[in-house]
């Protein structure tokens, strides 16, 4: 909830100066997902949609608003024992093995300089036109690129269930004169 808060607290004062940029850290975990980040995922996903529609309702008042989309780096989640990072749960057992798998994957990954990502984060604060996403580290790309070619195929391939799913077009007229 502190990303809303805050947001909430500096808007006021952004509009009565005509303008303004909110810098939001997210997570390639806000795009796609990973196992036993449940929890952190769902909390990416609801500030990236947070702050998408928040840049559609205060781009009017000069106000500008960019996701920064960190993949892995070296912070002090990776430094814990369970490579999800974080605040765990009690463990349950039967994860163990997908626990130990996902561990041997984050000890390969090339993990990002947070110093870097500060520099980076100074740029994208001082451009002019700044982007509302924007991926740090080498693996946001390779992996979200992915995620949405898949997600682009499975929407196709079901297509024809989705229209149907909507009804025939004589019904299209009776929910189009429901009232509202």
């Amino acid at each position: 909830m502190s990303p809303l808060w805050v947001v909430q607290a500096a808007l006021p004062h952004l509009r009565e100066q005509g303008g303004g940029h909110i810098i939001q850290i997210s997570s390639v975990g806000g795009l796609t997902v990973f196992p036993l980040g449940g929890g952190y995922v769902a909390s990416q996903w609801a500030l990236e949609g947070l702050s998408e529609t928040l840049a559609q309702e205060v781009a009017a008042f000069g106000i500008k608003v960019t996701l920064v989309e960190p993949g892995s780096y070296d912070t002090e989640g990776y430094a814990t024992e369970d490579a999800a990072g974080g605040v765990t749960a009690d463990r349950n057992p039967l994860y163990d093995g997908l626990r130990a798998s996902f561990a041997e994957f984050a000890k390969t990954l090339d993990l990002g300089d947070p110093a870097a990502a500060g520099q980076a984060i100074l740029k994208i604060a001082d451009a002019d036109n700044p982007p509302l996403r924007v991926f740090f580290g080498i693996h946001g790309d390779q992996m979200v690129s992915q995620v949405y070619a898949d997600r682009l195929k499975t929407w196709a391939d079901w297509q024809d269930l989705s229209v149907q799913a909507h009804g025939s077009p004589g019904d299209l007229g009776r929910l189009n004169r429901r009232p509202r």
